[in-house]
């Protein structure tokens, strides 16, 4: 392991000096002695660390930056999503870092982002916290050896300081909070919040930058191989079951968030999961809730009895955004090397609140391609102010706020890999049936695993289906285990007819939401959606 004075010498020609103690590349059960003498979290029943992040309880999309400089700017997709802010306000945040910085102890991590050695990106994570470096040591894929410590050479940092606050009139800011990624310096600047989840999405936009551009796609995606080595991954926001269906006892996880597609095939970007764990069910998610009662995970905003330490899943009162961060070797059936084959099955995860999606569908490549574009998933009412009905949200590529090149970029990639590897791809909803979120009710998750077990086997490659005559889906007429009338979604609705006004209604906004991408795809592509009304 590399000595103090390396270290340190690392970190000032980077600019950080002055700092009181280092701490680097500390144990769990060091980082937790940290914590707790520091006040930071608590311990509950079992050992997992409980921490609170205040006010920012969830990411901050619009406080994200990407400074604009010649080396990076012509390959990022500028917008609402990759805000630009100039070099002198980057120079001038880093300024107050670095006065920040001085007179307080600071925790180092060295580790790396990416399971495969070819692709692998050394990274440094500098926090003013021992708690949110625990986070990402729990997040990221550890050295083995000391050895190999001695030969990390970082080429990206963060440096995460909660504490610290921009001012927005003078930094260029859009608030007290700041998450800033400059390519040229090849660091990141976090301040302002606590929500650890920015430190793992800075480095997510990181990889999306990065990979691409070598022909490896960044996919936001859960992923799993089963025991004749074949891979699936889940496309899906947050929200839509992702890590909870990739978490299948009779399949190895790959991971559960992140994860690039070579030439070799699939590997985790990840060495752990941050699992949403609001209301989680011992019955539906046992491997996760597991996760939730161990030494080492952290739990974010989780509700717990002070004094007996017990924990309250289905506490909501700090957020709805409850979360477990937790090494991947805390679960029990994994694929240890974080890497497998080509993805033999694809599956595009969507919560429909509107009730009109089928639960699964058989997808072309060309409907693949769409919806992959579309990014579909819907909020529901009370989820956020203001919001009354179902509210559909498009997110390109399942992840648009981490994607810093132009989709089309992506989408190409997924086109050419699904066209080479002959994967099968599939559509699953597991939003609503038999009427809109408030009328219809979620679909079970033991029919969701019981059509995603039967894509994932073959039962559904020869099934008998039917076309959905608004959105032009193939839908299976039988799936083991699976009522036949919750198929047809349709069929589930007492009222007929207000089913098809909803499914026009989002069928139009599809079509809507597809005209950004029209001029980057081919016809056949373009026409894979909806029909028009």
């Amino acid at each position: 392991m590399k000595v103090q004075k390396q270290i340190v010498e690392e970190l000032n020609k980077i600019g950080i000096r002055n700092f009181i103690d280092v701490y680097y590349n500390l144990s769990t059960p060091a980082l937790y002695e940290r914590a707790i003498a520091r006040r930071e979290g608590t311990i509950a029943h079992l050992g997992p660390l409980v921490c609170r992040t205040g006010q920012h309880t969830g990411r901050s999309p619009k406080d994200k930056f990407i400074v604009e400089e010649d080396m990076s700017s012509k390959h990022i997709w500028w917008g609402t999503v990759n805000a630009s802010i100039a070099e002198d306000k980057w120079d001038r945040i880093f300024s107050k870092m670095q006065a920040y910085i001085q007179n307080k102890d600071i925790y180092v991590l060295d580790c790396y982002a990416g399971a495969d050695p070819e692709y692998r990106l050394p990274i440094r994570i500098i926090t003013e916290t021992a708690w949110h470096n625990l986070f990402s040591r729990n997040m990221f894929v550890l050295a083995k050896t000391n050895e190999e410590l001695l030969n990390h050479h970082p080429e990206f940092t963060v440096v995460n300081m909660p504490s610290l606050q921009a001012d927005p009139e003078i930094d260029g800011t859009n608030s007290p909070v700041f998450v800033i990624v400059n390519f040229k310096k090849k660091m990141i600047l976090i301040g302002g919040t606590s929500y650890a989840g920015e430190i793992k999405k800075s480095i997510f936009t990181i990889m999306n930058y990065i990979l691409p551009l070598k022909n490896v796609l960044s996919m936001h995606c859960s992923a799993n191989v089963g025991e004749e080595g074949d891979v699936a991954i889940l496309f899906g926001l947050s929200g839509t079951g992702k890590t909870t269906l990739s978490a299948d006892p009779s399949r190895r996880l790959i991971g559960d968030d992140e994860h690039g597609w070579s030439d070799k095939g699939v590997f985790n970007f990840e060495g752990g999961c941050y699992a949403k764990v609001i209301r989680l069910s011992k019955e539906a998610e046992p491997d996760i809730y597991e996760c939730t009662r161990k030494f080492g995970t952290i739990l974010e905003n989780v509700g717990m009895d002070f004094q007996s330490r017990i924990l309250d899943l289905n506490d909501d009162s700090l957020t709805e955004n409850t979360r477990a961060a937790y090494p991947l070797t805390h679960i029990n059936n994994i694929e240890p090397s974080g890497m497998a084959g080509h993805p033999k099955n694809i599956i595009m995860l969507t919560a429909d609140a509107f009730g009109v999606l089928p639960p699964i569908a058989k997808l072309s490549p060309e409907q693949a391609m769409y919806h992959f574009l579309s990014g579909y998933t819907a909020k529901v009412a009370g989820t956020e102010k203001g919001v009354t009905e179902p509210k559909a949200t498009f997110s390109t590529c399942f992840g648009a706020p981490f994607m810093a090149l132009h989709p089309s970029v992506y989408a190409k990639l997924l086109g050419e890999k699904i066209n080479k590897h002959g994967s099968k791809c599939w559509l699953i909803n597991t939003g609503w049936s038999g009427g809109p979120y408030g009328v219809g009710e979620r679909m079970k998750i033991k029919y969701t695993r019981a059509m995603l077990n039967a894509a994932l086997n073959g039962d559904l490659d020869e099934a008998e289906t039917f076309t959905d005559p608004y959105f032009g889906l193939q839908i299976p007429k039988t799936v083991p285990n699976v009522p036949a009338e919750v198929l047809d979604p349709k069929s589930t609705w007492a009222d007929k007819d207000k089913y098809d006004t909803a499914a026009k209604k989002l069928a139009n906004m599809f079509h809507e939401n597809f005209k950004d991408f029209e001029k980057y795809v081919t016809d056949e592509i373009k026409n894979a959606g909806p029909n028009r009304f």
